[in-house]
């Protein structure tokens, strides 16, 4: 049994127990311990095996070795799916850093296209109808607050 758990110790602590369920039966605990605090706890799944002292002297050196097969097979399952998430991750990203980028030098470029666009054409000022002021009235000067309105003057 022990040979069989030689490779899940090279890893983790494999804490085993045993315990009396009855006159007659035994319940033997095989259960992996996390090697790091950011293991799938997946991968700390228990193996348990219950029957006589006869039946588990006969039959207990035989599991550990597919148990230990399977831990293995998940933790490097786990492991695949880890990198292939974090390099799907990386390369989202990476694309939305390279829009953004798109997305400014557009912008940059556009602004660069208006300002030079505004500065080869003169702009000329053309008057609004009904906004024209005449030579002889002074130019007045809106402020924060409107002015009185002047009362008329009174007719005789």
């Amino acid at each position: 049994m022990f040979i069989e758990l030689m490779p899940l110790l090279a890893g983790r602590t494999v804490l085993i127990t045993v315990a009396k369920v009855d006159d007659k039966t035994i319940r033997v605990n095989v259960i992996p311990a996390l090697a790091k605090a950011d293991d799938n706890p997946a991968l700390t799944t228990p193996l348990t095996f219950t029957g006589s002292p006869e039946e588990l002297d006969t039959e207990l050196g035989k599991h550990p070795a597919g148990y230990v097969q399977t831990h293995q097979q998940t933790a490097s399952t786990l492991a695949e799916a880890k990198a292939t998430l974090e390099a799907a991750a990386k390369a989202a990203q990476d694309e939305a850093k390279r829009k953004a980028e798109d997305r400014k030098k557009a912008t940059v470029k556009s602004a660069t296209a208006a300002v030079a666009g505004s500065a080869s054409t003169p702009s000329i000022a053309t008057p609004i109808p009904g906004n024209v002021a005449s030579s002889s009235a002074p130019m007045q000067t809106l402020g924060l607050f409107p002015s009185p309105t002047p009362e008329p003057a009174p007719t005789q």
